[in-house]
């Protein structure tokens, strides 16, 4: 980070901290102007989300210097390189096109995307009419974001209506493929393996394995029942693949950003070809907005404004996200990997060392399953903890309308308990009855959670995770940092490699070593 940047964030540093009651006292619009309403489509296309950060600390002040900070980085100039498909993976060499799937990007890329939605559209559509035979299961075979982005919209997505039974593996661990098995007619089951290399030796490995068991089932032709969602075609070929059941995409798509490539494949199969392409529309609307808004009208801007205080000049190592929706179970995990992967760095984009933490731990779960389990630490431990809850208006579900009105009011109820706090004792003064309050945060409640909303959202932190890197002065696209358990790995498994006194008691009890 430059001198500059640094200067702006040794003043902030310095303000001077008021509590949330304070900042509400002290503005009566404070609420007008940290919530803001995203809307997107006309008529039955239309929908909307609502973000609103005014339970956090931001305040003039601090949006006045972050602005300051994002142009100190140069964060116009970083995302019109993103956007327009320049060289912003630089330890890599190359871009970044995941907005390009989705309509926004290099005419070029964009041209390429649609190109390759059609030739996984009428494939999806061949699948539907019969061309494969009769089919009712799809065993999606993946790892990182080739299985966490399609397993989450898969979860989301079907709830009413599943035209294709999915299942997604990803573990390496055998139970997790046999579970998988135990639920789909092996006559009736199509495989899809998803590996950008295609050599990734967990997803290679359990894709050997379906295929086997496609075999010991009766299955004539096991390799005809395989979809392949690669950026390496010929290496798929290599493996077996008919070119035909191949659905490419391009080099230039990180496996975290993949979901709008061929990886959607199983949300394509399993939710129809439409609600796939709702939720690219619901991303496109978010990215023009990302694009076209500048300063602290820009949400995911904002939310990292308000990321970078927290980690930055409060110290806290850790963010929570809650979704009050049981359709967003798996947004937790999924954010994890995105937020984790890209900005868990040590050195900027230069090779310099970071001057100050990078990404907070990305956790959560399902509301109010929480509210039960981790929210006590929450109200009473002596962490910091930044919370998002997020929500849906209009319910998932077709039962008695208190069940929505009770999660909707537990949602509310904790974003307030958090900034109030209190003492509930009878007489206000028992400690371990007392919540010490003023802890932050932010609330995004959609109209309903339909594949626009899920897109929109998804695409949101996707870009707030892109701003947070600006910020920091580091490349999110790259990920070596899981490079060097793998080749150890690869090393046991050959037989080589020297290892410390304690691993390599452990290789010998477990008996693991060729």
């Amino acid at each position: 980070m430059g001198d500059a940047a640094g200067t702006i964030l040794d003043r902030l540093a310095g303000h001077e901290r008021q509590g949330l009651h304070a900042l509400f006292d002290a503005d009566p619009d404070r609420v007008g102007k940290l919530a803001t309403r995203f809307e997107w489509g006309e008529g039955e296309t239309a929908g909307g989300i609502r973000f609103d950060w005014s339970k956090t600390h931001l305040d003039d002040v601090l949006l006045d210097g972050f602005e300051e900070l994002a142009q100190a980085c140069d964060f116009a100039g970083k995302r019109r390189a993103l956007l327009s498909g320049e060289t912003i993976n630089v330890t890599e060499g190359r871009a970044a096109e995941h907005t390009a799937q989705r309509g926004t990007g290099a005419d070029s890329s964009v041209e390429e995307a649609q190109a390759l939605h059609q030739r996984m559209r009428l494939l999806v559509e061949a699948i539907h009419a019969g061309a494969l035979g009769e089919i009712e299961h799809l065993i999606h075979i993946g790892i990182g974001g080739s299985a966490l982005g399609p397993a989450m919209a898969v979860s989301a997505l079907t709830r009413d209506l599943e035209l294709v039974d999915c299942h997604v593996v990803s573990n390496i661990d055998g139970l997790a493929l046999e579970a998988a098995f135990a639920k789909c007619n092996p006559a009736k089951t199509l495989i899809a393996v998803a590996s950008k290399t295609f050599t990734t030796i967990e997803t290679m490995t359990n894709a050997q394995s379906a295929l086997k068991w496609l075999e010991d089932n009766g299955v004539s032709d096991p390799g005809g029942r395989v979809i392949a969602l690669t950026a390496s075609p010929d290496k798929a070929v290599e493996w077996g693949v008919d070119e035909t059941r191949i659905l490419p995409f391009g080099e230039s798509v990180g496996g975290r950003y993949s979901l709008w490539s061929s990886i959607g494949f199983p949300v394509a199969l399993a939710a129809g070809w439409d609600e796939f392409e709702a939720m690219l529309a619901g991303a496109r609307a978010m990215d023009e907005h990302f694009r076209d808004t500048d300063g602290r009208d820009n949400l995911p801007l904002r939310a990292a404004f308000a990321d970078q205080y927290y980690a930055r000049l409060r110290g806290c190592q850790t963010r929570a996200c809650f979704a009050y929706d049981e359709r967003l179970a798996l947004l937790p995990d999924y954010l994890q990997q995105l937020e984790m992967e890209s900005n868990g760095k040590r050195v900027t984009s230069a090779g310099e060392d970071v001057d100050g933490p990078t990404a907070p731990i990305t956790w959560g779960g399902v509301g109010t399953d929480a509210q039960h389990a981790v929210f006590q630490l929450l109200h009473q431990g002596t962490h910091l903890v930044p919370v998002d809850f997020i929500a849906s208006i209009a319910p998932g579900d077709t039962l008695d309308p208190a069940h929505h009105r009770i999660l909707l009011t537990n949602c509310f109820a904790q974003g307030a308990a958090l900034m109030e706090g209190g003492n509930m004792s009878a007489d206000g003064t028992d400690p371990a009855r007392a919540f010490p309050g003023d802890r932050p945060s932010a609330t995004m409640l959609a109209d309903d959670l339909d594949a626009p909303t899920l897109g929109a959202l998804i695409a949101f932190h996707e870009h707030r995770t892109f701003a947070n890197a600006v910020l920091m002065g580091i490349n999110p696209f790259d990920q070596f940092g899981v490079e060097l358990g793998k080749k150890m790995a690869k090393d046991i498994e050959s037989g080589g490699g020297s290892f410390d006194p304690s691993t390599q008691a452990l290789l010998d009890l477990a008996g693991v070593r060729q």
